[in-house]
C-alpha cells in the first residue's frame, strides 16, 4: 500500500515558518524525512505496477520469494510462523496470505516432514511459473530506477539508509511481527508553494 504524502514537499522556507510554530521541528531533518517518504512510494509504485499486471499484491510476492532459495534458484519450504518472522508480519496476516495463495494455487500447505504436528508451505509448480514471469521484469525495473547512482554513490546510499533504520529501531523498537500491519499516514505538516 502506497503512503498518504504531500504532492508537492514544501520549500525550505514553508518549513523554517512551521518550526517557528512548532517547536521539536528540524526543518532540515523533515525535508530529509518527506523526501526519503516519497522515494519510498515512488519506488513501491515502479515494482507494484509489474506486480499488478500479474494480479498479485507486494505481500503475496514477499511471500512466493520467501519460498524461493535464492542460493540454488529451488523452492524451499517454511513454517508459516517462519514466513511470519521473516515478513515482519503477524501470523494472522501471513495465515491470510497464505490462503489466498494456496486458493490460487501457487502455494501449498503439507504436513512438516519433520515434525508432523506441523505444516509446512510449499511453493507450486504454478506459484514457480509465476516468479519465472514476474522475476525478470521486476529485476529490470529495480536496475532501471537505481541506474541514475553509480556504484560508490549505491553504497553510500545503502550506509546512510542503514543509518537511518539503526535509528528507528533505537527510537521505536519493532514489536514482534507488527511490520507491515499498521497503515501509513499522512504528513502533518502544511502544504505551501
Amino acid at each position: 500500500m502506497p503512503f498518504l504524502l504531500l504532492k508537492k514537499i514544501p520549500r525550505n522556507e514553508c518549513l523554517i515558518e512551521a518550526a517557528a510554530q512548532f517547536s521539536d521541528l528540524d526543518p532540515s531533518a523533515c525535508e530529509a524525512f518527506l523526501h526519503l517518504m516519497q522515494t519510498a512510494d515512488e519506488a513501491f509504485r515502479v515494482t507494484d505496477s509489474n506486480l499488478a499486471r500479474h494480479s498479485i499484491s507486494q505481500g503475496r510476492f514477499m511471500v512466493l520469494m520467501l519460498l524461493l532459495d535464492k542460493t540454488c534458484n529451488c523452492p524451499k519450504p517454511r513454517t508459516p510462523a517462519e514466513l511470519a518472522e521473516l515478513a515482519n508480519v503477524t501470523r494472522a496476516t501471513m495465515t491470510g496470505l497464505v490462503d489466498t495463495l494456496e486458493r490460487d494455487g501457487l502455494v501449498k500447505r503439507e504436513p512438516d516432514l519433520v515434525d508432523r504436528r506441523m505444516m509446512s508451505v510449499h511453493l507450486t509448480p504454478k506459484g514457480r511459473a509465476l516468479l519465472d514471469t514476474i522475476l525478470p521484469t521486476h529485476f529490470q525495473r529495480m536496475a532501471a530506477l537505481m541506474q541514475t547512482l553509480d556504484e560508490a554513490e549505491r553504497r553510500t546510499l545503502i550506509q546512510l539508509l542503514g543509518k537511518v533504520r539503526e535509528q528507528a529501531a533505537k527510537l521505536f523498537p519493532a514489536e514482534q511481527g507488527s511490520g507491515s500491519d499498521k497503515p501509513s499516514s499522512a504528513s502533518p505538516l502544511p502544504s505551501c508553494s
